[in-house]
């Protein structure tokens, strides 16, 4: 249903193809003023209208060809002798702000990616929303999609490539899904075992075998990106497997794979049980990458909107509280018991703060290790969709900038931000560097053409 489209105006259609469900598109959502501005006397009589009209006229063509037959006025006062239309749009507007349904599951990974979603439950933040939120640990990521798609949990915590994967359907059948915030920037690291202490260059890396998360992660493109640009092929000079983060260090200690690009405190952890050591943080790769997100199917979106509204506010207003270096040892304190990542605070510490042991016997200062914006820009999703097409993941024609726009839920984020006293960016689009090379996310084409390797012709 459009809540912010005429349902009067016959030229206007009243099936929504926006991430919130008020417009036919998601760039009407986003040029919509008072989307923006969030005026809820409209919204509630517009919804009270639409609903009305899609009663009375099930199929949208019947109810244009109505409309201009009659004009909207006639129809209007028509409506209104035998439906109370002004007392329904006032209880409809008494109503409207109500939480749907405050008791919620969110999965999540035991990550420091996901320190937003986490901390939101020990630190107040759910229920400073009206919100009674069960944040549920989740063995991988496998699981964290099934189960979220069979509506076990709410939402959860996904690494950003994930919904756009379940939106195309990558894989499965494809399921509309939306990305309303980015739990976190930077953040990961190659670790390699012990013993490879001396095969610093990737170049000596062949039949290496590594560990990433996920298929569709940003492990996986940043590993595939970066032995790429040392020209090593990343289907057939090394082997790349998926294997849940709980579950890498163990796999190194026994020398089932050489090393691994995951998230933390997994590197971390790996240097605190003495083997293996950091090779390179993925901020060297790329600055100011995202990593994990904020994830939930469209349904939820829609049909539970201040519900949703709630929540992403929680998460929104926690990744401000992490932002600030002065509270890093508190969310420390607070997430690494059993019940959420089951690490010694001292490893989630070093982590978050970036002050750590590389393994080399160096200690190290990097204070952005890991950041926290949650602005999900545009041109994030354009660049995952090049790696998706460039290794084989998506083929065909892609619609970098509809996807992204109907998945990448910027103009959301970007409210919120700013009642919780973030300033979000004026633009949704950027360009960046990775490795060196430059990124325009208007020419993604021509960015997937520039690539010696790769698999897509």
């Amino acid at each position: 249903m459009s809540a912010f489209n005429d349902p009067f105006d016959p030229n206007a259609p009243l099936a929504s193809g926006c991430g919130c469900g008020r417009h036919a598109t998601q760039a009407a959502h986003e040029a919509d003023p008072i989307a923006s501005s969030g005026d809820s006397e409209l919204l509630a009589g517009r919804a009270v209208e639409s609903a009305i009209m899609r009663a009375l006229f099930p199929q949208d063509a019947l109810r244009r060809r109505f409309l201009k037959a009659v004009g909207a006025g006639t129809a209007m006062a028509a409506v209104s002798t035998f439906f109370p239309v002004g007392l329904a749009k006032e209880a409809f507007a008494q109503s409207t702000g109500k939480i749907e349904k405050a008791k919620l599951k969110v999965g999540f990974i035991p990550i420091t990616c996901a320190t937003p979603i986490i901390m939101a439950h020990p630190m107040g933040f759910y229920s400073r929303q009206g919100l009674d939120v069960e944040v549920v640990k989740t063995a991988g990521w496998a699981v964290i999609r099934d189960k979220t798609l069979n509506k076990e949990y709410d939402a959860a915590h996904m690494l950003s490539p994930m919904p756009l994967a379940i939106t195309l359907g990558a894989g499965a059948q494809p399921i509309p899904y939306t990305m309303p915030a980015v739990e976190n920037i930077n953040g990961q690291a190659i670790t390699l075992a012990i013993k490879h202490k001396e095969k610093r260059d990737p170049k000596s890396w062949k039949g290496f075998k590594f560990a990433v998360p996920f298929d569709y992660s940003m492990h996986n493109y940043l590993l595939r990106y970066y032995v790429a640009e040392h020209g090593l092929d990343p289907d057939k000079d090394i082997q790349i497997r998926s294997v849940p983060p709980p579950e890498m260090v163990a796999n190194l200690r026994a020398d089932n794979i050489d090393g691994f690009l995951a998230p933390d405190p997994v590197n971390q952890r790996a240097v605190y049980d003495g083997v293996g050591f950091i090779h390179a943080l993925s901020k060297d790769i790329w600055e100011g990458h995202p990593c994990c997100a904020f994830a939930a199917s469209k349904e939820f979106v829609t049909q539970t909107p201040n519900t949703y509204h709630a929540l992403l506010k929680a998460i929104i207003d926690a990744t401000a509280f992490a932002r600030k270096p002065e509270n890093r040892k508190q969310i420390a304190e607070a997430i690494a018991p059993a019940n959420y990542l089951n690490q010694p605070v001292t490893v989630v510490e070093q982590v978050l703060t970036g002050t750590f042991a590389d393994g080399l016997g160096n200690v190290r200062k990097v204070p952005d290790r890991i950041d926290f914006d949650p602005f999900p820009w545009h041109s994030f999703a354009v660049w995952i969709l090049t790696q998706m097409k460039r290794w084989g993941q998506i083929k065909g024609d892609v619609n970098y900038d509809q996807i992204a726009r109907e998945v990448f839920l910027a103009t959301d984020a970007a409210k919120l931000m700013k009642e919780v006293g973030l300033t979000p960016p004026a633009a949704t689009s950027k360009k960046f560097t990775v490795m060196k090379k430059e990124f325009d996310p208007t020419k993604p084409d021509a960015y997937l053409a520039s690539f010696a390797i790769k698999r897509t012709a």
